[in-house]
């Protein structure tokens, strides 16, 4: 597959956020480095569960491919669908130890609140940078996160009073929204902040997420590589693809300066 457009230049990507009015924010891998998380819950749920069933083994390319940026039980589906596998769906009640496909995203969901419950979260420091210029700058802010544990995870990273509009998985599932590829979840995002589509930034780490950005004929559609690949993201729809957020400091002329590290994006 190929990107239906070409990647901007940064002038382009400066141009297109000056303009812009709002950023909704995919949470895990963006603003928080809890996809790592993730990825080690998904692979205490799979590696034994895979071995099990006499198939290809469990790897981390497969949650690149078929879990990242996907509600929960999405991912459980996609994941065994590769392996030619299939459960009943079960329902979002069922107990973990339940060979369901809500049973096992109950599974993965438990190893993920013991690992953050054990370990804590912080947000990257860069993304937090993006965060007070782009506030500072007058911009509406929002996450849209299709994690069941949003909430959960804002507050573990000090960030919940950031934001006064959060979507996540459960005012998806309350408000009966598609998740991502599909662009419902960050439209409503954008509904909730007075704003269209074009007016708003859409930042992902995940494929889904950005196909859902894209598909949404959103603004600019910003990839944050975090181990995807910059390729895949580009190919999923992204316009431009930075490697942490505080490299897009200088676009937006702020105050708040980078890191000495950070290699910035000329302007």
């Amino acid at each position: 597959m190929t990107s239906p457009h070409s990647p901007l230049s940064p002038a382009e990507t400066r141009d297109r956020v000056l303009s812009s009015r709002g950023i909704l924010f995919d949470l895990d891998g963006v603003l928080t480095p809890t996809a790592e998380v993730h990825m080690s819950a998904w692979s205490r749920l799979f590696t034994p569960f895979l071995d099990a069933q006499g198939v290809k083994p469990y790897t981390d390319a497969d949650y690149f491919a078929y879990i990242d940026g996907k509600p929960r039980y999405d991912g459980v589906r996609s994941l065994l669908a590769s392996r030619g596998l299939s459960l009943p769906d079960g329902e979002p009640t069922d107990a973990p130890e339940l060979e369901t496909v809500c049973g096992l995203g109950n599974r993965k969901n438990k190893a993920f609140n013991e690992t953050l419950a054990e370990d804590g979260v912080s947000a990257y420091p860069g993304s937090l940078r993006f965060l007070d210029a782009v506030v500072a700058a007058g911009l509406k802010v929002a996450v849209v996160t299709s994690s069941l544990n949003g909430e959960m995870v804002l507050t573990a990273a000090g960030l919940r009073d950031r934001f006064e509009i959060v979507v996540d998985g459960v005012r998806a599932r309350a408000e009966k929204l598609a998740g991502k590829p599909a662009p419902d979840t960050y439209l409503f995002g954008a509904e909730l902040l007075g704003l269209t589509a074009a007016q708003c930034v859409v930042i992902e780490d995940a494929e889904s997420g950005i196909q859902s950005g894209r598909s949404g004929d959103f603004g600019l559609v910003l990839g944050v590589d975090r181990g995807v690949g910059a390729h895949v993201l580009f190919e999923a729809g992204a316009d431009t693809v930075v490697t942490d957020l505080d490299e897009l400091l200088p676009l937006i002329g702020s105050t708040v300066l980078s890191s000495p590290s950070s290699s910035g994006v000329p302007a």
